[in-house]
């Protein structure tokens, strides 16, 4: 791998993808279909003509865009209220019910604490008999296959952060639902043991509107390309800096040195909105786009966020080898890992044969961190890493325009994702793909 040196100086100087960062993050509430996602698509739209990309373009995609009320939540008996935050395409609802702790939400648990008419608690984090990430979305749908009427999400991270994220793609879910801190969820156990009851309110809406994509496009006019994709949009509560503001800086980074690398393909580069509400800005360009002209996609959600970068390389092992040459080349730890799974923006192009690897961080804790709570600001960031990820993601990028990656079997990700226990999950959060 010969790269230009020149350009790999220029970035290791380059207050841009920090200064993108910033503007990005003081744009505050980016959920999609809001006006502050389209000011973040026009942010990056600046930054890759800045970059010299050709073709520039804002496209926008439709979707049902969920609106925020007023949530309460509350004890009657013990005369108590505590915060708590409806979660994206909840439906608005008042439900009294018995509360009911459901551990770490998995079918197992709901089973045995018999939820039918109750309100589920469920935590955050992942069972310790459970070897992947175990997503809100699939203890949801399970809390509400079991007759739950409505469910609450706890933090496992300390500091009164009520946690966020979708109930599901799209469309909105069956049962209200709402997100409390680790605190107000210690409460909410010990009133479970008493058999307590607990009081509900939410007022939302969901109606159609509009999430916007920026596209741009380096190197050759080929028939063939790499496509480089990250979401722009955010949850409404926080800047969303680290979620996903430094995968997308990632890329502005990227973009900067792209213009001066050896691409043997055309590269499209692609801020997606919709993301956080069911992958739906990268599912639009995925339709739009022709799959087998697509060498492979490299999504960069949760690169930049810490020091050392990871590769997840999404039921393609050979992208293994072209991350080591890229590590190698750069002298800069990549750590690489055999995962699969189908919550971020590779997932719609993996399912349609695409080879898809994901750049994210190897992270201090595990779980969200700071995502998807109000905590998720910019000064937690450091534009050294969005630097270095980008350096790192660009030399990917012109290895994958060079060098052939097989494509998916899809028989194989079926097989791969049942192996892993994932089927159940993504049939109880309804994204399991019809006829696999």
């Amino acid at each position: 791998m010969v790269e230009s040196p020149d350009a790999f100086g220029r970035l290791w100087a380059d207050d841009y993808p920090g200064t993108f960062l910033r503007d990005l993050a003081e744009i505050g509430d980016r959920m999609s279909g809001r006006p502050g996602e389209r000011r973040a698509a026009d942010l990056v739209a600046d930054a890759f003509r800045d970059a010299g990309a050709r073709d520039v373009t804002v496209e926008p995609f439709e979707m049902n865009v969920w609106h925020r009320g007023e949530t309460e939540l509350g004890v009657p008996e013990a005369d108590r209220a505590f915060d708590a935050i409806a979660l994206p395409y909840s439906p608005s609802g008042d439900v009294r019910g018995r509360l009911v702790d459901v551990g770490h939400g998995t079918p197992e648990e709901i089973e045995d604490a018999d939820v039918r008419d109750a309100v589920a608690v469920a935590t955050t984090g992942r069972p310790p008999s459970m070897d992947r990430m175990y997503h809100r979305m699939e203890k949801f749908g399970h809390a509400v296959a079991a007759g739950a009427s409505a469910f609450v999400f706890v933090n496992d991270k300390p500091g009164q952060l009520p946690p966020t994220g979708s109930l599901r793609f799209d469309r909105e879910a069956a049962v209200p639902a709402v997100g409390v801190s680790r605190e107000t969820g210690a409460w909410l156990r010990e009133y479970a043991d008493r058999d307590a009851e607990v009081t509900l309110s939410v007022s939302a809406d969901t109606r159609r509107g509009e999430g916007h994509n920026t596209v741009g496009t380096f190197g050759p006019d080929t028939d063939e390309e790499v496509v480089v994709v990250a979401h722009h949009d955010a949850h409404d509560i926080a800047e969303g800096a680290l979620d996903n503001g430094c995968g997308i800086a990632t890329v502005v980074a990227m973009a900067r040195v792209l213009g001066d690398l050896d691409l043997d393909t055309t590269v499209r580069v692609a801020g997606v909105g919709g993301e956080e509400v069911g992958l739906l800005g990268a599912n639009a360009l995925a339709q739009e786009l022709d799959s087998d002209s697509i060498r492979a996609v490299v999504n960069a959600d949760g690169a930049g966020r810490y020091r050392t970068m990871r590769a997840f390389t999404h039921a393609t092992p050979e992208f293994r080898e072209a991350v080591e040459t890229v590590s190698e080349t750069a002298n800069r730890e990549v750590e690489v890992q055999d995962t699969l799974h189908p919550f971020s923006d590779h997932w719609p192009f993996v399912r349609r044969g695409v080879p898809g690897v994901q750049l994210h961080s190897v992270t201090p804790e595990e779980g969200r961190g700071w995502g998807h709570t109000h905590a998720d600001t910019w000064d937690k960031t450091d534009s050294r890493n969005l630097r270095e990820h980008g350096m790192l993601g660009g030399l990917l990028v012109a290895e994958l325009t060079r060098e052939d990656v097989p494509r998916p079997d899809l028989d194989a990700v079926s097989a791969d994702l049942k192996d892993n226990g994932l089927r159940p999950g993504m049939e109880a959060a309804e994204i399991w793909p019809e006829g696999w």
